[in-house]
């Protein structure tokens, strides 16, 4: 008994402040994670490690239990996948390699970090790694998408093409200088578009009306 309350202690200390966003005008998938510092430790300096590591395992949690709940273009959500063992490999590592966006210590040694996993990682876990054609990918890398109706999804088609998107209501200042094309029509997982110098490596980045 005393055993199986340790174990729950430790748990909700690991996964104490923990909350995942998702966030498609980033492409991210992102969470916040708590690592509370030793008490026991002798100083702060002492306990960073150790409450660093809980904070991560926390957000790393977080993004576990928010990813199935992802919407797929083609219906239904990312849990519906995970069967596949293949599939959920890939998820899973995609986790455990996701990447600290921040990170923010407290003067007891405690750490208050967010960790994200991109949505491009998702969908290629999913579809498994894309091969590359021989000539390389010469694409346009970022074609701006205007008009579109649909609502954010992972796998989207853009103009037939299975590539990476991210969702936005305003074209980001990075993204200004770089081609336009006008979306002709969108259903539930596709968006027709002509962009004939476009590929599966290019970003499209899809501006919907604000909310």
């Amino acid at each position: 008994m005393r055993t199986s309350l340790l174990a729950l202690a430790v748990l909700l200390l690991v996964t104490a402040g923990a909350h995942a966003d998702v966030d498609w005008a980033r492409g991210l998938v992102t969470a916040r994670g708590i690592g509370l510092a030793d008490r026991q430790a002798p100083n702060p300096a002492v306990a960073r490690g150790p409450s660093r590591r809980k904070a991560e395992e926390a957000a790393k949690l977080a993004l576990a239990a928010q990813l199935p709940a992802l919407p797929l273009a083609a219906g239904g959500t990312l849990a519906d996948k995970l069967t596949d063992a293949a599939i959920k490999a890939r998820i899973d590592r995609a986790v455990a390699t996701a990447i600290s966006v921040a990170a923010d210590p407290e003067t007891d040694g405690s750490w208050r970090v967010t960790m994200a996993v991109p949505l491009e990682a998702v969908r290629q876990a999913i579809t498994g790694p894309r091969a590359l054609p021989d000539p390389g990918d010469a694409v346009t890398p970022v074609v701006i998408v205007e008009g579109a109706t649909a609502t954010p999804a992972l796998g989207t088609t853009v103009a037939g093409l299975a590539a990476p998107t991210i969702w936005v209501t305003a074209v980001p200042a990075w993204a200004k200088n770089a081609p336009r094309i006008k979306a002709t029509a969108s259903t539930p997982g596709a968006i027709e578009a002509k962009a004939p110098k476009a590929g599966e490596a290019t970003l499209f980045v899809i501006v919907t009306a604000p909310p």
